[in-house]
């Protein structure tokens, strides 16, 4: 099975759940960009809840742009606002200080376009848990693909996932737990038996 999905900021765990039960992925990035989406934001839990990380972008509905095209608004201090809200959440899970330093290039270097930010994200992912895919990327957009399984619909933020298996997270006493959020969340929590985890989980997709 090929599964087809958007290249997202930290994807969440269901776009790695249709990466690690697939034979081969393509990542889509001949799109137009779209607001309110994962395509530039990310969900980790911390101390209050789920908390959001949004990359600021320099986009206007009025004028259409391809993901590929639009360009991050590197005037905030978005990348040092982001680490330290990791920091604050993860800091005291068991597997964080493993992989953080694989994470910092994101943060410590500019980026210009937000697609060609979150594909160093989904690479530096992907070797962190050694899975050993080279995904392939789309050359064209298509409607209705073939010989692919299209996951595309869950870059969009109301897209809802059924029947994930709990975990342990940090504040879980706090707020129970919360499911699917980034895949940092399951990573710095389960460390190497995030790739087992995804792969037991039987998800119904909506």
């Amino acid at each position: 099975m090929t599964s087809l999905i958007h290249p997202t900021y930290f994807p969440n765990i269901a776009h790695f759940w249709a990466v690690v039960n697939a034979d081969s992925i393509h990542l889509e990035v001949f799109d137009n960009y779209q607001k309110q989406s994962y395509r530039n934001r990310t969900e980790i839990y911390g101390a209050n809840g789920k908390l959001a990380l949004t990359v600021p972008v320099n986009y206007t509905q009025k004028n259409r742009q391809l993901y590929k095209d639009v360009k991050i608004a590197n005037e905030e201090q978005w990348q040092l606002l982001h680490l330290k809200s990791l920091q604050s959440a993860y800091s005291m899970s068991p597997f964080f200080e493993f992989y953080i330093d694989d994470f910092m290039p994101l943060f410590e270097n500019q980026f210009d376009y937000i697609l060609d930010f979150n594909l160093k994200c989904f690479d530096i992912i992907i070797n962190s848990l050694q899975l050993g895919i080279q995904p392939t990327k789309t050359r064209v957009y298509g409607k209705e693909p073939l010989n692919k399984t299209d996951y595309r619909h869950l870059v969009k933020r109301n897209s809802k996932v059924k029947a994930f298996e709990s975990y342990t997270q940090v504040f879980t006493e706090k707020h129970g737990f919360i499911p699917n959020l980034s895949i940092l969340d399951l990573l710095f929590n389960e460390g190497p038996n995030t790739e087992l985890y995804l792969k037991k989980q039987k998800l119904h997709l909506i």
